[in-house]
This record gives structure tokens, sequence and C-alpha cells, in this order.
């Protein structure tokens, strides 16, 4: 450690007390939060190389909030499912969960497609493929069959420790469905099981707000150490520089006005209301680039902001980690696609972007809410499409940045799902959503069943669909593919 190093870091601890005093003052947490981006800048741009012993700060706080993941699903569903009362609501609750998830990305994949097409995204680029090695993506892609199989777990303690969220759901469900059958018939049997769910998600909750009330010091240090990387080097940006740019564009429009209008439409909530509730969220989401990893915060801010049930939240949010995420899944293979086939001068007619379109929704099911999972369902896409995968190696300098802005879409746009899952249900407790605004909420503050559900009754509809078996981001059988410009 040098002197410089040494001063980075003792400033960064400085800072750290400065947010703490204002954290002791009772200063809203989105303003913390804000703060903690704007002094991380500052950081990276005075120090630039000097912040090696900074980034760590932040890589803790991420690994505490992957760690509490997989607890937070299995409490979320155990105890939502146990408390529905009836396996009808489950069914209403999923099916309109994966329609709206999906729903969503629909829209982003046009709304990607449309903009690429009409600023012509590609054109008179010069893209040098002759000499990239594909051979790292290789392992990305995996059999249809293998990926829905990898659903069903042989050993959960596995899926557990890696945070597959999709066998944890599914273990869980069937826990808790099978709980609810035999509470049926003899609910002393099962009682001393609901009581242990039930103080189980208190405590997950308590230890959720703890890691949570961190969340404005790792923005602080990891955006330090992302805005020192990218001033260091800036080379290889600049000729990717329009797709980084129109990624940007097309995600912050779908993540503020696409789903504003649904929010407005469908829910019925002020979508300018609603972005400030869960603004946190989408801030962690901007720095750590990971929908998993945000889990906990935005399931307590739908809860405690935003006046979705404990249930919904805690269905819908971790659903959304794996289904739909429009930025990952919709959006960023669409604007590569059509970057590669403008760049390389390959025909592509109507019936080639409706495949593609095709394509983006499908593998939008079952993707892993962790970083890099882009580059999977990219993959995947162009492969399945028959289009040349050097792009995707030429384009990894600025998939860290889009990433920023594509984790903050997805989860925006989870939540977005949950809330409107909850109107139709009629279980949006408007009250909390009205007085949030000018209230301090602790984040660690378990609601209660009294809390969480409104005066309205849920409807109900016998006839939804199950949506809960994903068809996985899975390697499509390819296309062949043609060599580059002969197409």
């Amino acid at each position: 450690m040098n002197v410089w190093d040494a001063a980075a870091l003792a400033v960064t601890v400085g800072l750290f007390a400065g947010l703490f005093a204002l954290a002791r003052k009772r200063v809203n947490f989105s303003v913390l939060t804000f703060v903690g981006l704007f002094l991380g800048v500052a950081v990276g741009v005075v120090f630039r190389d000097h912040v090696e012993y900074v980034q760590p700060l932040g890589r803790v706080y991420v690994n505490l909030l992957l760690t509490i993941v997989a607890p937070l699903v299995i409490v979320s569903i155990l105890s939502s499912i146990t408390s529905l009362g009836s396996t009808s609501q489950l069914r209403t609750i999923g099916g309109r969960s994966v329609y709206w998830l999906l729903s969503l990305n629909l829209v982003a994949i046009f709304l990607a497609l449309g903009t690429a097409l009409l600023v012509g995204l590609g054109k008179g680029a010069h893209l040098g493929t002759q000499d990239v090695d594909t051979r790292s993506l290789d392992s990305v892609q995996q059999p249809f069959t293998s990926v829905f199989i990898g659903f069903f777990p042989t050993n959960i303690v596995k899926d557990v420790s890696e945070n597959n969220i999709i066998p944890i759901i599914l273990v869980s469900i069937l826990v808790a469905v099978s709980c609810s059958l035999v509470a049926d018939k003899n609910p002393q049997k099962v009682a001393p099981f609901k009581a242990f769910v039930e103080a189980s998600r208190e405590i997950i909750y308590r230890a959720v707000g703890f890691v949570i009330s961190l969340t404005p010091y790792a923005v602080l240090a990891l955006t330090a150490s992302f805005t020192s990387t990218v001033s260091a080097d800036t080379s290889q940006l600049w000729p990717l520089f329009t797709l980084l740019v129109v990624a940007f564009v097309v995600c912050f429009a779908h993540t503020y006005l696409v789903n504003g209008v649904f929010l407005r439409v469908s829910a019925n909530v002020s979508p300018v209301a609603f972005f400030r509730r869960i603004f946190p969220a989408q801030l962690t989401a901007f720095t750590t680039q990971s929908s998993a990893g945000t889990l906990p915060l935005t399931t307590s801010l739908l809860r405690e902001r935003v006046g979705v049930p404990a249930e919904i939240a805690g269905f819908t949010a971790p659903l959304g980690t794996t289904i739909g995420m429009p930025g990952c899944a919709g959006i960023w293979p669409v604007l590569l696609a059509v970057y590669s086939v403008n760049a390389l001068g390959i025909p592509y007619g109507l019936g080639d972007y409706a495949v593609l379109v095709l394509l983006g929704l499908v593998v939008s099911i079952g993707t892993a809410g962790v970083p890099g999972t882009a580059t999977v369902t990219a993959t995947t896409v162009l492969a399945a499409a028959g289009l040349p995968l050097e792009v995707i190696i030429l384009t990894l300098p600025i998939s860290a940045l889009a990433d920023m802005a594509r984790t903050t879409n997805n989860v925006t746009s989870a939540a977005v799902a949950a809330t409107i899952v909850a109107r139709k249900e009629g279980r949006l407790d408007d009250a909390i959503f009205r007085s949030s605004v000018d209230r301090s909420v602790d984040l660690g503050e378990p609601v209660t069943p009294e809390r969480s559900n409104p005066a309205s009754p849920a409807t109900t509809d016998d006839d939804a669909l199950w949506g809960g078996v994903p068809v996985g981001a899975c390697a499509i059988e390819p296309s062949p593919r043609v060599p580059v410009g002969s197409r």
C-alpha cells in the first residue's frame, strides 16, 4: 500500500463517517444513497488507480446481499403460500406474475428493435471479427433439456449455496403447498412448522434490514471503484460509444416511460411517486449490477413503501430475477443482433426479425439475476438466430457499463410487475403508498399480515394459468452460422 492508496482508503472511511452522521440525523435513505453515489464518483475521479483497497468494502456488501437472497426467498415463499389459505390464490398470483413479467419484456424487445432500426445502429461501424476467438462462449450455451432438468434439483443445498433461484422457488412451493394441504385436514400437525416459518421470516427480515442499512456506504465504494476503472482506460469505449448510448436510452426509456404507463394504466398508481419509493433499489441495482443481490432491498421497499402484500412481494419479485428481465434478456440481445446485422452487412428480413423477437421472449424465461447474465442471453439469441458470436466478444468492453442500466431496468420491471399483480388481486395497500412519502421507513421491520392486507378482498380467477414451470434461458437449437458477410 503506497501513500495514495492509504489516502484513498482514509478519505473513504472519513466519508463513511460523514454518511453515518447524516444517518443519525434521520436523513432520508434515498438521499443518503444518492449522496453516496456522488461521493463515490468524486473519490474515483480523484484517486483513479489508487482505490484498490476501497473496492473490497463494496464487494463485502454485495456478498452479504447474495448470502441473504436464498433464505429470503425461502421464508418469503413459505410464509406467503401458507398464509394464502387456498391454492387457487397461488395459481392466480403465479399466473399473473408470469404474464406481467413477460409482457414488460415483450414491450422492451419491440422498443429495442424499433429504436435500433430507427437510428441505424451499427451502420458504418468497422468490426474486425476475423481474429476473434469465441471459444469462451461455448460453455455459456446448454441444451434446452439440460437447462429444463436443472430447474428440478437433486441437491437443494447446492442450489441454495449457488443462489439458483428457480430450483429454490420450486422446492419452496412444493413444501408450502404440501403444508397447506396437510393443514386443511389437521391444522395442529403443521402449526409448529408454520410458527417456525413465521419466526424465521421475522428474523430474516431483520437481518435484511441490517444489510440494507449499509447500502449508502457500499454505493460509495462500488462507484469509486467503477469510476476509477472507466476513467483509467477509455480507449476501448469510444468505438462502441453509439451502442452504449442507445443501450442506456432504451433501458431508461423502458424503465421510466414504459413502466410508468403500465403503472398508471394497470395499477392506477402515480409513476413518479412509485419511482421515488423504489429509488434506493434502483440505485443499488445500478451500482451492484445484480438483480438477485438487490432482491432483499426490492422486497422491503415493495412491502414498506409501495404497499404490496408480503406474500406477493415475496413471490413476484424473486420470480422477476429469473423471468422477464427486459434489460438483459430483451433489450441487450436485440441491440447486439441489429448492431451485428448492420455493421457486417448481413441480409435480414421481416421474418428474421420476427424470429428474433420470439427468441428474446423465450430466452427471458429462466435467466439468472447475476452479473454476466446479458452475455449468456445474447450468446443464446445470436447463436439461435445464426448471427456471428464475435460481436459479443468485441462489445465486452462496454458490457459492464451497459449492465448498470440493464440491471436497473430489470429490478424496476420486477417491482412494477409485483405492484400490478397486487392491484389486480385487489390487495395493494393505498394507505401505505400514500403515507410512505413523508415517513421514514425501517427496512428491517417485517410486515405483519394485518398491515400488509388492505380491507378490500382479493379477487380470484380460477382460470388463471399457473406459470411456475419456466422453460429456461438455454441454447435453443442454433441455426447454421454463415461465415461473416456471406449471408
